[in-house]
């Protein structure tokens, strides 16, 4: 399984985020192309630990039962939920969110294990270090695979 402790992995993120344009067309979803990159900032933020929002009610209810889709090696499905605290619905700047995102997935890959937070996951909750890089993986790609890259 991919994750973002691997240096080949963080290469290979970096080169699809490279391959998007301002006019990417998205295959499925609401975002734009460059809301979909703060989209995925603020998540490397929440697993770098500079943003902790609070666990999600539903998900102490659940998310037990789903917890292993986060870490598995099968692709998140299109249009999965979105917490409404990570959605991004404003104009964004494409050439700034995609410089932020590319510099937020390599420190959180330089950082490593020892780095990576020790908050609960929104809706996971608590998480070992090695699933935030697995889960952020499958974040990222299912994102970039929204728009082609």
């Amino acid at each position: 399984m991919k994750t973002l402790f691997q240096q080949e992995t963080v290469d290979e993120v970096i080169s699809r985020i490279d391959t998007l344009q301002p006019t990417s067309p998205r295959q499925w979803g609401k975002m734009d192309v460059a809301q979909m990159m703060a989209h995925c900032s603020v998540t490397m933020d929440i697993a770098s630990g500079r943003l902790n929002p609070p666990r999600i009610f539903i998900g102490r209810l659940i998310a037990p039962f789903f917890k292993a889709i986060y870490t598995n090696d099968k692709p998140f499905g299109k249009n999965a939920p979105t917490g409404k605290q990570l959605v991004v619905s404003d104009q964004r700047d494409f050439l700034r969110e995609r410089e932020q995102l590319k510099l937020k997935v390599r420190r959180f890959h330089e950082g490593g294990e020892a780095q990576c937070t020790r908050h609960p996951h929104p809706f996971f909750g608590a998480l070992p270090p090695y699933a935030w890089g697995r889960g952020m993986y499958k974040h990222l790609d299912h994102h970039l695979r929204q728009f082609g890259a």
